[in-house]
């Protein structure tokens, strides 16, 4: 499992630049909202088809930077840009967002019972001066051995139909992890400390206290954060 290392720094009184997220997804929405933060939310619409031979970690880290530069190249004014992109890869497969029904069941049942890796990549831009810094979040997620019942029944739910590798870590009726030893933000999309981490560097420190909102919000008590924070 792979982990960055990020810092949390004192409150700003004031924010003196549009925050704009690049994203529809109501989990990263949920997510930001916890840093205390204020944002827009304008969505970006772009081929997701990955390159030949690309690696998870370019596929994820060019998606999230052309998500924040076609969000700039249609607005105007001083704005900072937060983009992500998130994926399942098994092995050397990267496992997107399944086409059909046929496709959900094909890869949760391929997933059941092993350990897959969740790879988010984040870009910031800045606009005044075209800055673009960009990090990522790799996780192992290992699967518990739900049963072909239980997928079908997650399956009609509809549920996985926007997800990569087909599942929500935190679907409630699912909850398809068997535990978790890393970032849970990251594997649902938004991985927070490599968010503040990238809006220190540009002189963004969060307005709250974002290891203590994220653990409450995701009922999770996350046995990496210490370390990360020292």
């Amino acid at each position: 499992m792979q982990i960055h290392i990020c810092l949390i720094f004192p409150v700003l009184e004031s924010f003196p630049v549009t925050l704009i997220l690049a994203s529809n997804s109501p989990r990263r929405r949920q997510l930001l909202a916890i840093t205390g933060w204020e944002f827009t939310v304008s969505v970006a619409d772009v081929d997701e088809t990955p390159l030949e031979n690309e690696t998870p970690a370019d596929y994820v880290i060019r998606l999230a930077q052309t998500k924040a530069r076609t969000i700039a190249e249609r607005t105007a004014g001083e704005h900072l840009i937060l983009a992500a992109d998130t994926t399942v890869v098994d092995g050397l497969d990267i496992l997107g967002k399944p086409a059909d029904e046929a496709e959900a069941v094909a890869m949760l049942t391929r997933l059941r019972g092993r350990t897959h890796q969740v790879y988010t990549g984040i870009a910031l831009l800045r606009k005044s001066d075209g800055l673009l810094l960009t990090d990522l979040c790799v996780t192992d997620v290992p699967m518990r051995n739900y049963t072909d019942e239980e997928i079908r029944a997650y399956v009609a739910s509809g549920d996985p139909f926007d997800k990569a590798g087909a599942y929500a870590i935190q679907h409630d009726g699912f909850r398809p992890v068997a535990r978790m030893d890393g970032c849970y933000a990251g594997v649902m999309g938004l991985p927070l400390c490599h968010v503040v981490r990238l809006m220190r560097r540009m002189n963004v420190p969060p307005a709250a206290d974002v290891p203590s909102n994220c653990q409450k919000l995701l009922e999770y008590n996350c046995p990496i954060f210490t370390s990360i924070l020292e």
